[in-house]
């Protein structure tokens, strides 16, 4: 119970802004923190990176400390959940890559080729930022994070049905958006990928 309650007082000195505090909480559960990522990942740069970005979300949000019930399952959580978004990212930046390098070999790239997937490419991003913000964001999460409806739910705060409703109305949009390029077939299957 003597843990419990001091580890409740050094939250809420962090909580409050305090230096000291936020470096004996760092100190305290670095290396096990860092072992677990690491476990995970199997790799030690990536266990430092993602650690100190726990840390560094954890100082910028110091004023919800209080409001967590154990702090050391929240932060191994964290943890998890951020390990989870870098594979993500990594995943979707190799599936671009991939897609990319299939349709040069697929179309014979040329010049012109290239120039109409440069276009699409921004036209789609174009797009994007043309849709309502709530509507941007649940597809850019879609897109470039590749999460679920119920993660961007989760992390937006709203309902699941209302994910499903933006993102395929945003869908529908983006379609309708890219429809009057020239030469465009190659690149619906793009956004049927990545949709």
């Amino acid at each position: 119970m003597k843990d419990v309650s001091e580890e409740l007082e050094l939250l809420l000195r962090v909580a409050d802004g305090d230096r000291l505090a936020f470096n004996l909480l760092y100190k305290k559960y670095l290396q096990n923190l860092r072992k677990f990522v690491a476990s995970i990942s199997g790799n030690t740069d990536l266990a430092d990176e993602l650690v100190q970005d726990i840390f560094v979300k954890i100082w910028l949000n110091r004023k919800n400390l209080p409001l967590i019930g154990s702090f050391k399952p929240y932060l191994y959580r964290c943890a998890r959940n951020l390990l989870i978004d870098h594979i993500r990212k990594s995943k979707t930046q190799i599936r671009i890559k991939e897609v990319s390098k299939t349709l040069e070999e697929n179309s014979s790239v040329s010049t012109d080729d290239n120039l109409i997937y440069s276009q699409t490419l921004s036209q789609l991003y174009n797009g994007i930022n043309l849709l309502p913000e709530k509507r941007k964001k649940i597809v850019e999460l879609k897109i470039n994070d590749d999460l679920s409806l119920d993660e961007i739910a989760l992390q937006l705060k709203i309902s699941k049905s209302v994910v499903k409703k933006q993102l395929y109305t945003g869908i529908a949009f983006l379609r309708n958006h890219l429809k009057h390029l020239y030469r465009i077939a190659p690149f619906i299957s793009f956004l049927y990928f990545f949709l």
